[in-house]
């Protein structure tokens, strides 16, 4: 049974069929908070049983006979404890569901904004790794937080795109407030991370439980933009491994298009994740990345190449978090990666994978010319204890000769890999522990 995250007093929306099932209840099981606020239409004897973080409560209330509620905040079903209450009483024409308005909602609505654009995304037991890089990635999100990760560590963990952040306390209650700031955009080595107030970033100044709405407001890759027939979007763009002319790039100083189209394969990049593009040049690598839904950050010592990154991010509508800086110090300046490309084959190859494994990625891809450059990737990637293969792509595209065509030969390539042992080569996403906000 949902309890309403709109109103002062949360039993204010209970339906005839919720008020009727708390009165012939055998059991009650929720927070203090939820069974305080429903107390008076409980009758005495009614036996009321805390949740628990664990949600123990559920298994308890499983062995009593008897009609048992479950409270919960707003829809059970969205996020909440419907899952786990179906864990239990598995046959579905056991339950009824009697749903409330949520916080989602219930937040949307105070920003002024609709949420069928939203991807909503839930850090509340588990790891928030993934809520970060999705939001750094989503143009619009609402994120369900958690006691170990609420608005400041969220705020405080996003890149320099300007942003709209709308914060809802404690909503339904008596105490209910909601908060709004804007960030503006500050890219650069010299200022990476957002200029939020700086009461934003105290976590001691949020009261539980807590929602925020996350509005991207830079031209390229903002909200508002016209909506497909399927919420949320297609996840997948129609096309990838997009050839050289789609990106501004120099002297053909670009990973060319059969060379991404693997190295993507590789990466896995998808929503949740962070990839970084190391020695980005062009950026394209990152941008393909963004495309398919991960959080990209492009790396290069070359402040034309950062800029042509930017750029190409830009025409292409998706974000990108494009920096100057050498590998391999400036990477230590870098949120923590789930994927890596290492791209440029340089002499310190080995020093630079080196660094990227030490970050704990679950794959590192590095795309190298000189045969020479091979080996020391290799090694340094074992020595980090990773799984290494590797590929020779070698590829010759059709050209026009005259009136006929002819095969172009393109450069040899070699891609290394090193995966972690524990992830598998097709592994590319960590399972999330199940999570319940009851």
């Amino acid at each position: 049974m949902g309890l309403s995250c709109a109103h002062d007093d949360p039993v204010a929306g209970l339906s005839a069929g919720a008020r009727a099932a708390l009165e012939r209840a055998a059991v009650v099981v929720g927070s203090d908070r939820q069974r305080a606020a429903i107390a008076p239409l409980v009758p005495t004897g009614t036996e009321q049983l805390p949740i628990g973080g664990d949600l123990a409560g559920l298994d308890v209330a499983g062995d009593r006979p008897g009609p048992t509620v479950v409270l919960a905040s707003g829809d059970p079903g969205f996020f909440g404890v419907l899952r786990a209450v179906r864990t239990r009483w598995p046959e579905p024409d056991a339950i009824t569901v009697e749903p409330a308005l949520s916080s989602v909602q219930a937040v949307c609505a105070a920003a002024g904004e609709p949420w069928d654009d939203a991807v909503v995304l839930s850090a509340h037991g588990r790891d928030p790794r993934p809520v970060l890089h999705a939001c750094r990635r989503l143009a619009k999100a609402v994120v369900l937080t958690g006691p170990a990760f609420g608005p400041a560590e969220l705020l405080g963990g996003l890149d320099a795109r300007p942003r709209r952040a709308v914060v809802g306390e404690r909503l339904g209650s008596t105490d209910a407030r909601v908060h709004t700031a804007r960030t503006p955009a500050s890219p650069g080595p010299a200022s990476p991370g957002p200029a939020w107030p700086a009461a934003w970033l105290d976590a001691g100044a949020w009261h539980e439980p807590n929602v925020v709405v996350l509005t991207d407001e830079s031209p390229e890759t903002g909200a508002g933009r016209t909506r497909s027939w399927a919420t949320p979007e297609r996840e997948t763009p129609t096309a990838w491994a997009l050839p050289e002319e789609a990106f501004d790039h120099r002297d053909g100083m670009i990973t060319k298009a059969e060379v991404r189209a693997l190295a993507l394969a590789w990466l896995g990049p998808g929503l949740g994740d962070l990839v970084w593009d190391v020695g980005a040049g062009s950026g394209a690598v990152a941008v393909e990345c963004a495309r398919l839904g991960a959080a990209a950050v492009a790396l290069d010592r070359d402040p034309g190449q950062v800029a042509r990154a930017r750029a190409n991010a830009a025409a292409h509508g998706v974000p990108v978090d494009a920096r100057e800086g050498a590998a391999p110090g400036a990477l230590a300046d870098l949120p923590d990666p789930d994927a890596v490309f290492v791209g440029g084959g340089g002499r310190e190859i080995a020093e630079v994978v080196g660094a990227c494994a030490a970050r704990g990625p679950r794959v590192i891809v590095t795309a190298v010319a000189a045969l020479e450059r091979v080996a020391p990737a290799g090694e340094a990637l074992t020595a980090a204890g990773y799984t290494v293969d590797g590929t020779q792509l070698q590829s010759a595209r059709l050209a026009p000769l005259g009136e006929a065509r002819r095969l172009s030969a393109q450069n040899p390539v070699v891609l290394v890999r090193g995966v972690v042992p524990s992830a598998g080569a097709q592994e590319v996403r960590p399972a999330g522990a199940s999570e319940v906000r009851p």
